[in-house]
C-alpha cells in the first residue's frame, strides 16, 4: 500500500530521537516522509510515529490476521512483530503460510519471527515439527525479522543439537534471537545469553529484568490478557531501554484499546511519555530493524495522532502516507481468508473424565492458578472417592481438568486445578498453548465432556452448565474467527457472564486455561503425555 498524493498533518511533534516536542509540518509523499519542518504554532494535538508491537501472536487475539488489523489499527498500531507458533504448532508451514496470506493486503504492517519451538519442548506431540530446514527457508524472507522465542531454555542449557542449528542459522542471516526464559538468573543465564538470544518478556520481577538487561538483553514488558507484568517491572521499566508489548491479548480486551491503552497505563505508572513512546516506536523499530519508528525524514510514513501525552486517545492513523482510521473507525474493508479446523472430533463420556482410586479420600497433586499470571504453582490437597472414582471439591476450589489430545483419538489426560471458583459446570476450549490439545476444566465430569466434544466439532471457546451450552467457533484451526472483533468480544463477554453466574472468579478465564498446557512456564502444568513438573522436567502422577 502506497499514499496516491501529498499529505500534510501539522502538531506538536514528538522527536523520539532528540527527546524533545515541538509544533511542526510534516509533509508524507509515496509512502515516506518527505518533509519534516519546525514551524511557529501548530494545533494541540501529537504527532506520533507509528506504534510498533515488538512482540504478539495474533492468533491469541482470537482474530485472524485481516480482522486483527481491524482492530487495532484504529487505536494506533502501524507494525507489528509476531510469532506464529501458535497456528505453526498445529498445521506447520501451512498455517505459517496462511498468516502471511491474511495479512498481504491489509494497513497493518505484519513481520513474522520463524517460531523456534515447534513442539514447544520434547514432552509433548503437536500437529507439526518445524526443523532446522525450515527456519534457513524463512528467515531468507524480509517479511522473517527474527527467530521466534527460544523457550526450550533447558535445551539451550544442554546444548541440544537441533535448537543450536537453529540459533546458528539465525546468525548466518543477522537476525535477532527473541529469548522466553522465566526466571533464569545466574550461571545459566550467561550460557543462554551467550548463545546469542538478545530478548526476553517473561520476566518476573523487576530486579531479574534488570540482571538480565545489563548482561545484554532488550526487556519487553508485556501486560496481556492472561499475563499484565507492567506494575511489577515498572521500577526496572520507567528508567532503563526496554519495550511495551501485548504478548497475548483476546477479543474482549482490543475492544478497549491495543499500543494506546499500555502507553496510558505505564504513563499512569510513573513512566515519562517520551519513554514510553519510544518503547513503542524507535526501540522495537531499530532492534528488529522495522519500518518507521520516528518522525524523520525519509522513513516509512507510519504517524498516529493522538490528543494528549496522557490519555493517548488516538484521532488519525496513517501507514505509509495514507489515512487508514479516523476516530477510532478503520477507514479500509478486509477480506478475511478461510482455513482448516485441524481438529479430531470426539464423542466423551463424564466417566471418561475421572480417575480411579481407592478407598474414601485421595491424595492428589493439584494446579494451583493465580488471575493475571501464567505461571503457577503445585500443592496438594485430598480429595472424595466415590464408586471408586476421583471427585472434584467445588468447596475448596478444587475441579477436575482434562486434556484431550487434538490430533490422536487417545484416552485423555486427567488432573485437578485450583483457582477457576466455579461451582458447577464446565468451559472447554482449543486454545491451548502451544500445541492446542482440547483443555476443560469443570465441577462436573459430564458437562465437561460436553463442552470438549462441542470445540472438537467446531473449535473455540465452550460452556455448559448442565442445562445449555453456548459456544464460541474459531473457524480458522480453532485458534481464530473470520468475523469481526464485535461480534467476538460479544460471544466472549456473554460466555463470562454465564461463568460468573457459575462461581468462576477470574477476569479472563479462557485465556488463563490456555497456558495450563504450557510446558515451558512455571510449576504444574498438563501435557498430552501427562502432568509435568516443569521445575524438575519429569512428569509426575496427579495421585501421591
Amino acid at each position: 500500500m502506497t499514499s496516491m498524493g501529498r499529505i500534510e498533518v501539522t502538531g506538536q511533534l514528538v522527536d523520539v530521537i532528540e527527546g524533545k516536542v515541538y509544533p511542526a509540518r510534516v509533509v508524507m509523499e509515496e509512502g515516506k516522509f518527505a518533509e519534516v519542518t519546525k514551524v511557529s504554532e501548530a494545533p494541540a494535538r501529537f504527532l506520533l510515529p507509528g506504534l510498533i508491537d515488538a512482540h504478539v501472536h495474533i492468533e491469541s487475539s482470537q482474530l485472524c490476521p485481516s480482522r486483527f488489523a481491524e482492530a487495532v489499527v484504529p487505536h494506533g498500531t502501524t507494525v507489528v512483530v509476531s510469532d506464529p507458533h501458535e497456528i505453526a504448532n498445529v498445521q506447520g508451514m501451512k498455517g505459517i503460510e496462511y498468516m502471511l496470506d491474511d495479512s498481504s493486503d491489509i494497513p497493518l504492517e505484519v513481520f513474522l519471527t520463524a517460531p523456534s519451538c515447534v513442539p514447544a519442548t520434547n514432552f509433548e506431540r503437536s500437529g507439526a515439527v518445524i526443523g532446522p530446514q525450515d527456519i534457513d527457508g524463512m528467515l531468507q524472507d524480509r517479511r522473517f525479522v527474527a527467530l521466534g522465542e527460544v523457550m526450550d531454555f533447558p535445551a539451550v542449557l544442554r546444548d541440544d543439537p537441533v535448537i543450536m542449528e537453529k540459533l546458528r542459522i539465525a546468525k548466518r542471516y543477522w537476525k535477532p534471537i527473541d529469548g522466553h526464559c522465566p526466571g533464569l538468573v545466574g550461571p545459566d543465564l550467561v550460557k543462554y545469553i551467550n548463545a546469542g538470544i538478545r530478548t526476553d518478556h517473561e520476566c518476573l520481577t523487576s530486579d531479574e529484568a534488570e540482571e538480565k538487561y545489563f548482561m545484554g538483553m532488550w526487556i519487553q514488558v508485556r501486560e496481556g490478557s492472561a499475563s499484565k507484568g507492567l506494575k511489577a517491572l515498572m521500577p526496572f521499566a520507567k528508567g532503563n531501554e526496554c519495550m511495551l508489548v501485548s504478548d497475548d491479548l483476546g477479543a474482549v480486551d482490543l475492544m478497549n484499546g491495543h499500543l494506546d491503552v499500555l502507553l496510558r497505563k505505564a504513563v499512569a505508572e510513573g513512566m515519562s511519555p517520551m519513554h514510553a513512546i519510544r518503547a513503542t516506536t524507535a526501540w522495537p523499530a531499530w532492534h528488529y530493524g522495522l519500518p518507521g519508528g520516528s518522525l524523520s525524514e525519509g522513513r516509512t510514513a507510519n504517524l498516529v495522532v493522538v490528543e494528549d501525552l496522557q490519555d493517548f486517545r488516538v484521532q488519525e492513523v496513517y501507514v505509509k502516507g495514507e489515512l487508514v482510521a479516523k476516530d477510532g473507525k478503520a477507514l479500509f474493508q478486509v477480506r478475511p481468508r478461510s482455513a482448516e479446523l485441524s481438529i479430531m472430533e470426539r464423542d466423551l463420556k463424564g466417566d471418561d473424565l475421572l480417575l480411579p482410586a481407592e478407598g474414601e479420600k485421595a491424595s492428589v497433586r493439584v494446579i494451583q492458578i493465580y488471575p493475571s499470571r501464567i505461571d503457577n504453582c503445585s500443592i496438594i490437597t485430598d480429595l472424595p472417592v466415590l464408586q471408586g472414582k476421583v471427585r472434584p471439591d467445588p468447596r475448596q476450589e478444587v475441579l477436575l481438568l482434562a486434556l484431550a489430545n487434538r490430533y490422536v483419538d487417545e484416552p485423555p489426560v486427567l488432573g485437578f486445578i485450583k483457582g477457576f471458583g466455579l461451582q458447577r459446570g464446565a468451559l472447554a476450549s482449543s486454545v491451548a498453548h502451544d500445541s492446542h490439545h482440547l483443555l476443560a476444566v469443570g465441577a462436573d465430569p459430564e458437562d465437561m465432556a460436553k463442552a470438549l466434544n462441542a470445540v472438537s466439532r467446531r473449535g473455540g471457546f465452550a460452556v455448559s452448565d448442565g442445562e445449555r451450552l453456548e459456544q464460541l467457533e474459531l473457524n480458522v484451526a480453532g485458534l481464530m474467527s473470520t468475523s469481526p472483533v464485535e461480534e467476538v468480544a460479544a460471544k466472549e463477554i456473554s460466555m463470562q457472564e454465564m461463568l460468573k453466574e457459575m462461581g468462576c472468579t477470574l477476569p479472563s478465564p479462557f485465556m488463563t486455561l490456555s497456558f495450563q498446557s504450557l510446558l515451558v512456564i512455571p510449576e504444574l502444568k498438563i501435557g498430552d503425555r501427562g502432568l509435568f513438573d516443569t521445575q524438575r522436567m519429569e512428569f509426575v502422577s496427579p495421585l501421591l
